[in-house]
Formats: C-alpha cells, structure tokens, sequence
C-alpha cells in the first residue's frame, strides 16, 4: 500500500506498524455530507424502487413466503464474490440431507451465512444490529468449515491485509488498522449505528458498509459478514418489512468497480461516487426482487390451479407453499411437514409430480428428493439482471 495513494483529503490517517508497512486507520463516520446533484437524484431512485419493493413485501399472502429462497440467493452471491461457489440447488440438497455424498465444503460455508443471516434477523426483535450480534453471526459463518480456527466470533488480535494470499503484506492492496485500532473504530462504528443523524438512510447504509470493510476486524469472512449486515439495517431502520433486497448480486456483478470504489474512498474521500454505485445497486436489486417476487406469486397461483384441476387434497396444497420457502421435497420432510402418516405423505408429493409441479432428482430407489424446477428458474442467475 503506496502512501502516495491517499490524498490530503483522506477520511483516515496512515500509521507504520511493525510489519514494516503503513496501515489505515478510518476516521469516525461524518455526520454531515452535502450530497451531489447526481447522488440526490440516485438516492430518489432508489427510495422508490426499495419503497416499491416494500409494498410487495407487506402484500405476501404468507409473512414467510418467498423470504428463504432470496436468504439462499444472497448467500450464493456473497460467497462468490469470495471464491467460494454453490449453487441453490446445492444448498437445497444440503438442507435436506447435511450428511449426503458429494457435498463439497463451499456447500456448508454457503449454508452457514443462511444460517448466520436467519439468526441475525431473528434477533433484531431483541437486540439491535451491534458489535455482540455481529461477532454472533461470525461464529455461526466461520462454524466447521475453513477459517473456523482463525477466532471465530471474536474480532482480530492480530494485523491482516487484503491483497494476493500467496503475497507478503508489502504487496498488500490495502492494510487496515492494526487490531487495538481496530477495535477503537468498531465502537465509533457501533455509535454511527444507532445515532440519529440528518443523513438520507440509505447514504448512512452506503457509508456503514465502507467503514465495516475499511475495519476488516475479523481474520476471514469480513467482506461476507459487512453485505450480510445490510439486510439487517435495512429491516432495523424499518426501511424494509421483509428481508427481500440483497445486494451481492450486484456486487458480485462489478466485483472490480465495488473493490475500486472502497479503496478510492479511504484514499481520497470519494464518497459521492461510492454512494451514487451503492445506491444504484439498491435501485436495481430492487427491482430485480419485485420482478423475482411478481414471478413467484403468478407461478405460486399457476400451481395452486394445477392443484385443483388434479382435485387434489388439501395437503398437496400445503405442499405447494412449502416449497416456495424451499423448492426441494422428500416424503420424510412432507411427513414431518403435514403431520400425517408416510403413506399420506407419499401420496401428496406423487400428486405434485403427476401436475408437472415436482421432478425426482436423486435417482435413487429409497431416500428420494424432489425438486421444483419452475421456482428454481425464477431464481437462477439468468433471471437476475434488471427487468
């Protein structure tokens, strides 16, 4: 990292630490910001989008419907962006049998930010988005894949970089504060979290997340852990009711530009153009969700129609809305699922194959899965550009 880079107006100071390089320690978060006419006019769009989006989430039939699968979907994308890969499909094989053949490691670790993101939406109706439930969600991230040994749950006591991991930190792209800095940004961090400020929420949004990632207080899995608190500010500071915009799509799509923009604010104060790509990412996943969304709910009717015209029961009907939580079936999970006995069960999923709703995708005599490739095709990435 060239101190040469960081210009007179950066929002940090430089320090040489031991390791021989200088490392950036971020001031705390301004209070006020006079936005650009370009920035003003980005935030309007996506207020609108995102209060858009929010209309169609106060309008699910069922408070649970559709949430899951974008959980699964942001969690895809987040790890991506990392270099760790698994598909929906895989999650939901994992979901339904953790221990099956096959099951490659990335599949838990993208497992486990679901997991970490429903804890941490679950605990916003008691304990606010903080450093306790952050440091919570990163011991259920790092929990038994690789990286758990590095302190998982507790903030880093030792320097970290980013850059080339076979790299010395001399070559590092960006060193953040050393660990007793560190923590010293995180409690100004926590009280930007909860101060009332006059800036627009979603630019306070934009700049939490720069300050989290200029921090990295964690030894691994802080650029999963700083997207994953988004969807928990945004249902916190009642922006959304149900947790449906998730932006490592978008990210992961300017994977480049997104590094670039962070960087360029610790090193010149380029808040404005961080913002005005923040933002527009809100705007545009925004609008990519209510499409999901619209999709959704016309094939959820399209298959509740199927269901009538087999005349099935009411359990394959039960069925039906279960698997647009999680588009993946066996007879033992609709067993469990409906309260009734394996031949009852057996005979609702049969129904769901016989209208075309459910595929057999195990191959296998016994411990058979299904899936539901109609919900999986509104949520494969092809469908995730902006309509």
């Amino acid at each position: 990292m060239n101190p040469n880079d960081f210009s007179r107006d950066s929002p940090g100071r430089l320090i040489l630490i031991p390791e021989g390089v200088h490392a950036f320690i971020p001031d705390p978060l301004p209070e006020n910001l006079e936005l650009s006419a370009a920035t003003v006019s980005t935030l309007s769009a996506a207020d609108r989008s995102l209060g858009y989006l929010d209309a169609i989430g106060h309008s699910l039939p069922n408070p649970g419907l559709l949430v899951k699968p974008f959980l699964r979907r942001e969690a895809e994308l987040s790890s991506r962006i990392e270099g760790t890969f698994a598909t929906q499909r895989d999650l939901l094989l994992f979901e339904v049998n953790p221990t099956g053949a096959g099951l490659t490691p990335d599949v838990r670790e993208v497992a486990n930010y679901v997991t970490a993101l429903e804890h941490g939406l679950k605990q916003l109706d008691k304990l606010p988005t903080s450093l306790r439930l952050i440091r919570e969600l990163h011991k259920r991230l790092m929990n038994g894949v690789r990286g758990q040994m590095q302190r998982a749950g507790e903030f880093r006591q030792v320097q970290n970089f980013i850059g080339q991991s076979h790299e010395p930190i001399g070559r590092a792209r960006y060193v953040p504060p050393p660990a007793i800095e560190a923590l010293k940004c995180l409690n100004n961090l926590e009280l930007a979290l909860h101060k009332d400020i006059s800036l627009p929420p979603l630019v306070q949004l934009a700049m939490i997340h720069y300050q989290f990632e200029a921090i990295h207080p964690f030894e691994d899995g802080n650029g999963r852990i700083g997207r994953l608190i988004l969807p928990l500010i945004l249902s916190e500071k009642g922006l959304l009711s149900k947790p449906l915009l998730h932006l490592s799509a978008y990210f992961e799509r300017h994977r480049n530009e997104y590094y670039d923009h962070l960087l360029q604010v610790s090193q010149r104060a380029s808040w404005q153009a961080w913002i005005q790509f923040f933002l527009r990412g809100v705007h545009e996943q925004a609008r990519v969700a209510a499409h999901k969304c619209h999709n959704l709910l016309i094939l959820r009717q399209k298959f509740q129609e199927k269901i009538r015209e087999k005349r099935a029961s009411a359990l394959a009907a039960i069925l039906v809305d279960h698997l647009f939580r999680s588009p993946a079936i066996t007879v033992s999970l609709a067993q469990a699922l409906l309260k009734v006995t394996y031949p009852s069960a057996n005979l609702a999923v049969q129904r769901l194959v016989e209208a075309g709703i459910l595929s057999e995708t195990s191959g296998q005599k016994r411990y058979r899965m299904w899936l539901a490739p109609e919900i999986l095709s509104v949520l494969s990435p092809s469908s995730e550009t902006e309509p």
